[in-house]
């Protein structure tokens, strides 16, 4: 496997149209796809304003996002990024030009957005590989699985040892 190597706004590498870009933000990833000549189209929280980031609160339990054309410098701001077609082991990429004919069409388009179900890394894979997926997705969905199965075991137990308890008297 290629060592990873990470750009900013001031080291942009060389993104191809079509490729996935993952952007580090400092509490999860944020995720674009690049269209070429520096721009990126990505999914933003609905905001009557000028166009957010998925930074706040609110837009982790936002329902609605706006497709967003937008330049890659802009949205990386002083975070960091790299190339992640993490994915083409698994999923063919469709080729280019129609990539880009799916992105272009959906520019200023509201859609729905979950963070679970249907968020930016799912937004850009369906449409480099006309399937959404999302690691960080899942690994969510994994622990919460696990507290809810971890705090369901306490509660048993709390349950029985309070049951033994009333035997004793």
């Amino acid at each position: 496997m290629a060592a990873v190597e990470s750009f900013s706004a001031t080291h942009p590498g060389d993104p191809q149209p079509g490729d996935l870009i993952e952007i580090f933000r400092p509490a999860y990833q944020h995720w674009a796809l690049y269209l070429g000549d520096g721009y990126i189209i990505n999914v933003t929280p609905v905001d009557e304003g000028p166009p957010a980031t998925f930074a706040s609160a609110k837009s982790v339990f936002s329902r609605k996002a706006r497709v967003r054309m937008q330049l890659l410098k802009d949205v990386v701001g002083n975070d960091t990024y790299h190339i992640n077609n993490k994915y083409d082991g698994t999923y063919a990429p469709l080729p280019v030009e129609e990539i880009i004919r799916r992105a272009e069409y959906l520019i200023d388009q509201e859609v729905s957005y979950d963070l679970l179900g249907n968020n930016c890394e799912h937004f850009v894979t369906l449409l480099r590989y006309g399937e959404g997926v999302s690691d960080q997705a899942n690994r969510a969905i994994s622990a919460i699985g696990f507290v809810t199965a971890a705090a369901g075991a306490f509660s048993l137990l709390g349950l029985l040892r309070s049951r033994s308890r009333e035997r004793q008297y």
